[in-house]
């Protein structure tokens, strides 16, 4: 057995030791049972003529005991795959929690679904079926020839003989086999991929392409799957079958049955027919073994993905465990020439940033695409860390601080609005499942949600479908920020919380932000330039450099980039279609 997958099954090593060593007994039972019929039967025949009965009841009774153990020992790898499976989607949701962001992202939620449901489910299948049938298949050849070697060494010596021919013959059939396995495996995840996408793209598809470029590359998918199976058959499909015949029970009976003429086999008949019964299962009995391969290589393949995830580095800490005694004593937070890139030292994606947000005030962020506005909100809520510099919050490194102590004081709302397949009230209450109606409901009034929720067909009861699809994208946004309010966190990131309001609803909606805003330390992100001209603070940041600082009306009269940023707002704005209206072209660029 391949060594790969047991590191990742250790926790249920030793039930599947115990159902391993229950069908081993399972095999050596059986194998008692066909020794004890072939006494039986020549009984009878013996000097003494002795009754069959005996060795029959024995033999009934060994039959038994191998279809019990046989059925423990697949209970208990059963019992062994659930348990795995419960402790590795725990331990790998609990360990993919504790990653940065970046590095989630970098991974993919596609491949890590993949590591959590097909992996484990492909060790699920190993640990329940196959390590009992292993057992199985190395302890009944192994006693078969031992029994044979007691009876008579040539009737050992010819099963040996044709198992050994078949299994040569197997070998020359799977020769490649690791590679074989590898591409057909990476062939069929590409084939579940291409059905993935051409179903969740299908508004995209059905828009762009009619289905032409991403059908496709779904039979693109399915050609290299072919070619893949075709020249596996190729390959190994003429040995395999040639094996197969081998290592039938009729070959090995009839060299039994030669040998046992040729070395007067007529003469012991106890040990002739010991032999035709036993020994016609020693070559069989390996198939299991050779039939196992693939799901053993599959189950390798699938423990070193899992053992992938589990060795990614969590967030890190700075010298070690949090030091309790050095909590935040406010909500001030501080970025500290902070410097980060995106994997390339000559784009940085922001240089030597530093500012102070105090309690009470809301410090907006502004600036041209790519000028590191998200990534400031990245590096706040720890999606990663600071290549140089420090960020703060109440003179404590957030790297000093838990994820959960750092989730207990900043509150997040962010354009892409993900919502859970469940009840709006559900959604809402997220952070505080304990939260009543009444909180909830007042949470939903605060961002401006309550009205269109008390028209749906059940109210806050309504289902939002899967990533909350039937919902429009301003009411799960607003949701979102419902869901936010509700966890009442002294700090409020907002990144482009209004992307998906119409005019009307961003004006009611930052109305009863401002309401709750009071007292916090609030950070908000926009683009929509007029819902952040009554900040405190506004920050301008060009190619990731803090170029200006201050209110609105100072910015505006200092004639700089937030000015011309201004400018191009209030022109994009005021443009309509119409033959005496032109784009320019620089709005878009510039905001």
């Amino acid at each position: 057995m391949s060594a790969a997958p047991w590191p990742v099954l250790a926790p249920v090593r030793g039930r599947i030791r115990i159902a391993m060593a229950m069908s081993g007994l399972s095999a050596l039972s059986a194998l008692s049972a066909l020794l004890l019929i072939a006494f039986a039967a020549v009984r009878p025949l013996t000097a003494d003529g002795g009754s069959p009965w005996l060795p029959l009841l024995i033999a009934a009774g060994c039959t038994l005991a191998a279809l019990a153990l046989r059925l423990a020992a697949f209970g208990q790898s059963h019992r062994a795959a659930f348990r795995l499976e419960l402790i590795l989607r725990r331990r790998l949701a609990a360990h993919v929690a504790a990653l940065p962001m970046g590095r989630v992202q970098q991974i993919g939620p596609a491949s890590l679904a993949k590591v959590m449901q097909d992996d484990v489910k492909a060790l699920h299948v190993f640990v329940a079926d196959a390590t009992p049938l292993y057992a199985r298949a190395v302890v009944m050849p192994a006693a078969t020839a031992v029994a044979l070697s007691l009876l008579d060494w040539r009737y050992a010596a010819a099963a040996l003989a044709v198992a050994l021919v078949g299994l040569l013959v197997l070998i020359f059939a799977m020769r490649d086999g690791t590679a074989l396995i590898r591409a057909y495996n990476a062939a069929r995840e590409q084939v579940t991929a291409a059905v993935t996408e051409f179903v969740q793209a299908m508004p995209v598809v059905r828009t762009f392409d009619t289905g032409q470029d991403s059908f496709g590359r779904y039979q693109r998918a399915l050609e290299t799957y072919l070619d893949v199976l075709i020249l596996w058959y190729r390959r190994s499909g003429l040995a395999a079958r040639a094996s197969l015949a081998i290592l039938a029970p009729l070959p090995t009976l009839a060299v039994l049955l030669a040998v046992g003429l040729w070395g007067g086999g007529e003469e012991e008949p106890g040990a002739w027919l010991a032999a035709l019964l036993v020994g016609t299962g020693l070559a069989e009995a390996m198939m299991p073994a050779m039939a196992l391969r693939h799901m053993v290589a599959r189950a390798g393949l699938s423990a070193a993905r899992i053992a992938e995830v589990l060795a990614e580095a969590p967030l890190p800490t700075i010298d070690g465990p949090v030091a309790f005694s050095t909590l935040p004593h406010d909500t001030t937070i501080r970025f500290e020439a902070v410097s980060f890139g995106y994997g390339q030292a000559a784009m940085q994606a922001i240089t030597g940033l530093s500012f102070t947000a105090s309690p009470g005030t809301m410090t907006a962020l502004v600036g041209p695409s790519g000028a590191g506005k998200s990534t400031v909100a990245a590096l706040l809520c720890r999606f990663r860390d600071p290549e140089a510099g420090r960020i703060t919050i109440g003179g404590t490194d957030l790297r000093d601080l838990s994820p959960d102590r750092l989730a207990a004081l900043v509150g997040f709302v962010f354009q892409d609005a993900f919502l859970f397949t469940g009840s709006i009230a559900d959604n809402i209450r997220l952070g505080r499942p304990a939260a009543d109606m009444a909180m909830v409901e007042a949470a939903a009034r605060a961002a401006r949600a309550h009205d269109f929720i008390q028209v749906l067909p059940r109210g806050y009861d309504t289902p939002v479908g899967e990533r909350g699809v039937t919902l429009s994208g301003g009411e799960r946004q607003r949701i979102t920020i419902a869901r936010a309010l509700l966890l009442d966190r002294p700090i409020l990131v907002l990144d482009e919380a209004t992307a998906f309001a119409d005019a009307e609803n961003e004006a009611a909606l930052m109305a009863g932000l401002a309401a709750l805003m009071r007292g916090r330390t609030v950070i908000i992100i926009a683009h929509r330039l007029s819902t952040i001209r009554g900040a405190d603070r506004i920050l301008v940041l060009d190619r990731g450099r803090l170029v200006e600082a201050g209110p609105h009306d100072q910015l505006v009269a200092a004639d700089g980039l937030y000015a011309r940023l201004w400018r191009a707002h209030e022109r994009a704005r005021a443009w309509a279609i119409g033959p005496d209206v032109i784009d320019d072209g620089r709005a878009g660029d510039m905001v």
